[in-house]
């Protein structure tokens, strides 16, 4: 009998609340999940697209033509002058709270998107992107002649050609008036400076760091939060400027990222100034752990002496009964004091106890040795 092959349905659209068009094209920065994507209706909703272009600027547009537009399609939108070349990373309701997020305050400066690229658009685009390496080594050597203390970081061409925007890092105001003038002369183009931070550069530049993870800044993060020391202060976290900085040379933005949680779990911790009284010694703070809500206390101020660990809530209890006057027999919940390790003090004693322990080695190696020539010298005896 001839075996009848059942052919697998093909599955179109999304599946277990994943859907392949919220994903898109992931070789973008700061690529932003569309959980709506499968929603009906989200693209109607709004004519509005996010374009993205070079590193993480990006950019939002009216879809005036009603164009078929999804994610990851490269489109020539609206510049000044000309048309700029980027790929669309958002679309629906989902730009709108993006529009949100990126504070901008008037909705009528937001351009057009003309039409998606055609061949002769991109091969305008790649001759432009070709000259952005050289044109970035040629401004840093202008710029250098002139005296300016400011460093071009990188250099964007748009995707027609007709403007290039040169952005750069300096500590003080610059003037550079001049430096507009010669890079005009030199490039025939349209010349614009944006002044960016080490943040920025760093997620321009893009890396990894030192968790084995790519930069937040070059994958999701858009907007920047200052970050304090006081943010590892309360994480407990040793303040060794080499460790703290990332490879912005500035603090590093996870700093932020648990504060919160931790400022919640300190709260259940006793304070650091409290003494515990027992009958027989005063305890003081030596280190906690915050998220398991343990902490460990010294009889001495100063160094570890008869360390004795406990729970934050024992700590509190211990807290109360100060305060009423009254003194446990031990932090212990049980009363039973921690029994005190013995120390073994190397160095003393008697030196020649390691020889001994050789000699004995040696004697029960050969006591053990019974070859065939010691038994033939026990016969003859």
């Amino acid at each position: 009998m001839e075996e009848k092959t059942k052919e697998l349905p093909i599955r179109v659209g999304c599946d277990r609340g994943l859907c392949h068009q919220a994903v898109g094209r992931q070789d973008r920065q700061l690529n932003t999940y569309d959980w709506l994507a499968d929603i009906p209706g989200n693209a109607e909703d709004t004519d509005l697209v996010e374009v993205q272009f070079k590193h993480t600027r990006k950019g939002y547009y009216h879809n005036v033509n009603n164009l078929p537009l999804k994610k990851g399609d490269i489109v020539a939108v609206e510049a000044s002058p000309g048309h700029d070349i980027g790929v669309v990373t958002l679309t629906g309701r989902l730009v709108k709270l993006q529009i949100k997020k990126a504070n901008l305050k008037s909705l009528d400066d937001i351009k057009r998107v003309y039409r998606i690229a055609r061949e002769i658009d991109m091969q305008k685009f790649r001759e432009a992107k070709a000259r952005e390496h050289s044109t970035m080594i040629e401004s840093r050597v202008i710029a250098k002649g002139l005296g300016l203390d400011m460093k071009i970081g990188d250099v964007e061409y748009q995707g027609d050609g007709n403007k290039a925007i040169f952005y750069y890092i300096a500590d003080e105001r610059v003037d550079f008036r001049q430096l507009i003038k010669d890079l005009a002369a030199a490039f025939h183009v349209r010349i614009e400076m944006k002044q960016i931070g080490a943040r920025q550069e760093a997620g321009r530049i893009g890396g990894t760091g030192p968790c084995g993870r790519e930069l937040c800044c070059a994958t999701w993060m858009k907007n920047f939060v200052s970050v304090s020391t006081n943010a590892a202060r309360f994480q407990d976290i040793s303040l060794n400027p080499q460790k703290l900085a990332g490879m912005c040379a500035k603090l590093k933005c996870c700093l932020n990222y648990e504060v919160d949680d931790y400022l919640e779990a300190s709260r259940k911790l006793p304070g650091k100034d409290i003494v515990l009284q027992t009958l027989d010694a005063d305890y003081y703070l030596f280190k906690s752990d915050i998220l398991a809500e343990i902490v460990t206390y010294s009889t001495d101020k100063n160094i570890a002496a008869n360390l004795e660990t406990i729970s934050a809530a024992r700590a509190k209890e211990i807290i109360e009964m100060n305060r009423n006057g009254e003194k446990p027999a031990s932090l212990q919940e049980d009363g039973h004091t921690k029994p005190v390790k013995q120390h073994v003090d190397l160095a003393g004693g008697d030196i020649s106890r390691f020889d001994k322990a050789k000699k004995k080695k040696k004697k029960k190696k050969s006591g053990g040795n019974d070859s065939p020539k010691a038994d033939k010298k026990k016969d003859n005896a």
